[in-house]
Formats: structure tokens, sequence, C-alpha cells
């Protein structure tokens, strides 16, 4: 099992959404949070209700689009607040527009968010989990990085690297013998904001989830030490429809609507 209580905790985009209710979760758990994000009044906003709380949070202000920002505020997080012990990698951003709409610039700040940031900063933390002889790398990914869809290249393609990642890295560490945990996180659409106006046509099956519920699956997932949570379960289907041709794949996929569900998407105001 993983602890939360006197944990270091370091949580990216803890601003809003998903990396906020984590948060203060943690909290509730008696962890020590570091948090990060580039909104300052929001991130400023979460550690007053953190400490209102009792709890211990301190937030860095941080554009994780830049390798060379989140590589010193990572060091700064070693020499002032020390070693993480749970490393929760949650910030994530969508443009949600087609391949040729996408500008050169969003889509390179797709994947440094998405994708790269993932690398900078358990680059940062994972040797000290090592020399601790215990930690846990979380990945929230999507179950974008298991499927693709129109209107999601950059974001289909950012999240497959961080599924790729986690998976990659959880080998790397059993080769090594580490007993340092990996989970990586595979949702639907989350109704935090972040995909406003996205549509689903069979709710039953492919819900739009809703935050606390994902909140608390992802914190049962980290404590139980589970390398892989997927949601809906219906999601699981994917790499069995994935056997047969592309044509019929792609049928699947429209049939359900999933390849329609950013039709009407207007993302966070």
């Amino acid at each position: 099992m993983t602890d939360f209580r006197g944990a270091h905790v370091l949580i990216t985009g803890a601003a809003s959404g998903l990396g906020r209710l984590m948060a203060l979760d943690a909290a509730r758990k008696k962890a020590r949070l570091t948090l990060m994000d580039r909104d300052a009044k929001g991130l400023g906003a979460v550690c007053d209700e953190i400490q209102a709380l009792g709890g211990d949070a301190e937030g860095f202000v941080v554009d994780l689009s830049s390798r060379e920002a989140l590589q010193a505020t990572c060091a700064e997080v070693r020499n002032t607040k020390g070693e993480v012990d749970i490393l929760i990698n949650n910030a994530g951003i969508v443009s949600g527009k087609t391949l040729l709409e996408c500008s050169d610039e969003a889509i390179e700040r797709t994947f440094q968010v998405n994708t790269l940031a993932l690398f900078w900063t358990v680059r940062a933390f994972l040797p000290g989990m090592l020399k601790a002889g215990k930690g846990h790398i979380v990945t929230v990914a999507s179950a974008a990085g298991l499927a693709g869809t129109s209107r999601l290249v950059d974001y289909c393609s950012s999240k497959s690297a961080a599924v790729g990642f986690d998976e990659s890295l959880r080998m790397e560490l059993k080769r090594l013998g580490s007993p340092v945990r990996t989970t990586v996180v595979c949702p639907f659409y989350i109704d935090t904001g972040m995909f406003e106006g996205v549509k689903t046509r069979f709710a039953w099956l492919l819900p739009i989830l809703k935050p606390d519920y994902v909140v608390r699956r992802i914190m049962g997932a980290i404590e139980g030490n589970r390398a892989r949570l997927i949601m809906p379960r219906f999601v699981l289907t994917v790499p069995v429809v994935r056997i047969f041709p592309p044509l019929i794949f792609d049928a699947v996929l429209g049939f359900f609507g999933v390849n329609r569900s950013m039709d009407e998407f207007v993302g966070r105001h």
C-alpha cells in the first residue's frame, strides 16, 4: 500500500480541476503538499483551502511548457521541501482543433505539457525515490491515449506517448529491482470544464465522468499500488477491438460516437 499520511506529495496542474481535488483529498489524508501550476491566483486559492483544513501546502508558479523553468522549479522544491514521495503528473492541455487548424506553437505546447513535462519531473525526483527505496509516480493520461479521434490529433498523440512513458518506466524499474511504483490513469472525458461541450452517444456505456468520482478512483488506485486505472470499464474493450482490421475498428468508434464527440467542443473559458 502507498500511504499518504506524512508523505511529500507533488501535484502538477493543481490550481483547478482534478489537480485541485486530488490536493484537497491528499491534505485530508495528512500529506505534505507541493503544488505546481502556471495559474498563480488559482494555486494560491488551493493552498488557502488546504491551510484552512489544517494542512501543509506550498505552491510553485511555473509554466510546465518551459523545460528550463520546470527543471529550475523542481530543483528549488528539492532544496527547500526535500525529496518527493508521491509524484502526480496531472497537468494537461487540449486545443480541440483539427491537425491543420492547430498552430505549430499549439502542437509543441501540447507535447511540452502533456508529455515532455513527465520526463523532466521524473528525472528530477526519481533519483531520490531510488535512494530512499520507495516512491510512487502517477501519470494522468487519458482514454485518448488508447484510441485516437478527430479534433484531438495532437492531444491523442501526446497522451499515447504518456501511456508509453508509464509502461516503459514501469518495466525499467522492474529491471532495476526497484520498489518504486507507477500508476497510469486513462479516463474518458471528465466534466471539469477542460472538455466543455463534448458529447457522448451512449452515456450508460461511455459517461462523461464526474470529477469527484474520478479523484476517488485515482486516490484509491494510488493507495492500492494499482498499475493501471481505466475509466469507465467499457474503454477496456479498446484492445479487443484492435484485433480487427482498421476498417472495423473505425466503424466501431464511429458507431459509439467517439469520432464525433468533439464536434461541439468549446473547452474551458
